[in-house]
């Protein structure tokens, strides 16, 4: 089972000279990959219990279009491990015009990370597919 997020980094995401954004801001998205995922696997929001992994790869700037996906890999009783990657998609063009933009070809992957969130069994109410 499988999840994307699209999002474009706002002037609002940035923490830090130069409009970097913040690296808690992908982990932000990864999170809300996992609540869709656990919604559509349990039929219930569940809880986000630890990150095993997290690996900043690549710099996030206001303007990016940044691609996070999400995925169950493990399903235990109540846990559900899930892996989870960010990619840059598309960056602004300040240098060519203030509205300038490009898709890249071949898409920046900025984080990567593992995790497991938990169901309690009384909250499950799909048998996961």
């Amino acid at each position: 089972m499988k999840t994307t997020v699209r999002l474009r980094m706002s002037t609002h995401d940035a923490h830090y000279a130069g409009n970097l954004v913040d690296g808690a801001r992908i982990l932000a998205l990864f999170g809300d990959a996992a609540t869709e995922l656990l919604i559509m696997n349990d039929g219930d929001e569940g809880l986000f219990r630890a990150y095993n992994m997290v690996e900043f790869l690549a710099p996030v700037y206001a303007g990016d279009y940044i691609e996070a996906t999400g995925e169950i890999i493990s399903r235990g009783k109540t846990s559900r491990k899930m892996v989870f990657e960010a990619r840059k998609v598309i960056v602004p063009r300040p240098d060519i015009g203030e509205t300038a933009c490009d898709v890249l070809d071949e898409p920046v992957i900025v984080c990567r990370a593992e995790g497991t969130c938990v169901v309690p069994l009384e909250k499950q109410r799909k048998a996961g597919k």
